[in-house]
């Protein structure tokens, strides 16, 4: 159980804004405003917190798989273009949707070619690939314990899930060991600088209570020992920034479904400068090696 406080969300923005304020990137006038706000944000005693329940990505998924697909899901304009873009130059083989939730990326994996194997944790989200992706073979399983054999897979997607993981270094060596040498990983992952303001996905308990899916904070280096570990090389790596939009002002939290988001409309110009050149989106793309690879390699870049 944590509890969320709209206060403690708006004074972190703007220490946040203060903090980078007050190592160069934004001027007397803005660091002033920022204090005046903290002041006013005191004052107002209409703020008050929620407490919010933690569930497994079982039961968040069963609820949450009703209405993923729907439109408005921001992470899928993101991380969809950068998976496509270092699978769409492999050759078709067989390919492991891990985690496939409702098949969106199995979809298009089927329709390159690819022989598609899903496996996913939810039911729910199982029977929904199904019906998007009759092609596919899916599987209910564990990315810990995946019901693949050895050696079988050419490319593993994995999209949105670790950081539902505790512990990555079991899941990257389940990755390597499905895979064929000369085989792929490509991971798509909320950042941990997202995750660290709030990007965890909200549901709703049976009586409708708030609840927030189970979710780690992993740093960028945890993914990198956890796939060394596992024998797999460094072919990119990018972290994906999205641009800061101006957004109108709002007096009110908003309906705690829409928080952390709905908050930073009541302090944007602390959202706007806590935001400023913060990765949303983390990508990875691994290789597990022949025999006569290097053990290790760098091709990609940084944003």
């Amino acid at each position: 159980m944590s509890y969320e406080h709209p206060l403690a969300y708006l004074l972190g923005i703007e220490g946040i804004a203060l903090l980078r304020a007050f190592t160069g990137e934004y001027d007397r006038e803005f660091t002033e405003s920022r204090i005046a706000e903290v002041r006013r944000l005191l004052a107002d005693d209409s703020l008050t917190g929620v407490e919010v329940a933690e569930v497994s990505t079982v039961d968040g998924y069963r609820v949450w798989a009703e209405t993923y697909d729907q439109p408005g899901n921001a992470a899928f304009a993101l991380d969809e273009p950068e998976v496509r873009r270092i699978v769409d130059p492999l050759p078709p083989g067989v390919a492991l949707d891990a985690a496939c939730g409702t098949g969106r990326y199995a979809e298009w994996l089927a329709g390159r070619g690819h022989r598609v194997i899903g496996v996913d944790s939810s039911p729910e989200m199982l029977e929904r690939a199904r019906k998007r992706v009759p092609s596919a073979e899916f599987l209910l399983g564990e990315l810990q314990r995946l019901p693949v054999d050895e050696s079988t897979v050419d490319v593993v997607v994995c999209g949105l899930a670790l950081t539902h993981v505790r512990d990555l270094a079991p899941v990257l060596a389940e990755f390597a060991r499905v895979l064929r040498p000369g085989g792929h990983v490509v991971l798509a992952d909320v950042h941990p600088e997202a995750v660290a303001r709030g990007s965890v996905p909200p549901v709703r308990g049976p009586g409708g209570e708030p609840a927030r899916v189970v979710s780690h904070r992993h740093l960028v280096g945890d993914y990198l020992r956890a796939a060394l570990t596992a024998g797999l090389l460094v072919r990119g790596c990018e972290e994906l920034v999205v641009p800061q939009r101006e957004q109108p002002a709002s007096a009110a939290p908003g309906p705690w479904e829409t928080w952390p988001w709905s908050l930073a409309a009541m302090v944007p110009g602390a959202a706007r400068a806590a935001g400023e050149g913060v990765p949303a989106m983390l990508i990875w793309h691994f290789e597990l090696p022949r025999a006569s690879a290097q053990p290790f390699q760098t091709t990609g870049s940084s944003e």
